[in-house]
């Protein structure tokens, strides 16, 4: 915003007051953007790698093959060039597991045991529990557990 206003003709000084930036902040900040990417070499060579394996390795395999090659650079190094660069490896990205919950379906019983298990006569409280698994993609089995209270 300062360099903007100060390009439209006000002066600096009264800018960066307006601002509430230090000068000495605005002028490192200039000479920072004026540096040439001490990262350059790197981002190129990462690219390449990434590009010749087909979008498929991640930063993992891309160090990897850094090291393999004779280059010294460290894994937490490739891994943040490659956020800044966007190089997502999205071919074997792992899927969302499968969840059967699909809300209160049905009629629910009311706890008419309150957790109160014993009792004198025999037979008086019968309770069960079904519990369905997935064999297959089409086929289902359910396990019936029935307890005599």
């Amino acid at each position: 915003m300062a360099f903007e206003l100060k390009e439209e003709g006000f002066k600096l000084k009264e800018v960066l007051v307006k601002v509430g930036i230090p000068e000495a902040t605005y002028d490192y900040q200039i000479k920072q953007l004026e540096k040439a990417d001490p990262n350059k070499e790197w981002k190129e060579l990462i690219t390449r790698l990434f590009e010749h394996h087909e979008r498929r390795y991640g930063y993992r395999r891309i160090y990897l093959e850094l090291r393999n090659k004779g280059y010294v650079i460290n894994h937490k190094k490739v891994q943040r060039l490659m956020k800044e660069l966007g190089l997502i490896c999205t071919k074997f990205t792992r899927k969302s597991r499968y969840q059967s919950y699909k809300g209160t379906v049905g009629k629910v019983a009311k706890n008419r045991l309150n957790r109160r298990f014993k009792t004198s006569i025999r037979l008086q409280k019968v309770v069960t529990d079904v519990t369905e698994f997935k064999c297959t993609k089409v086929k289902t089995v359910f396990q019936s557990d029935y307890g005599l209270v």
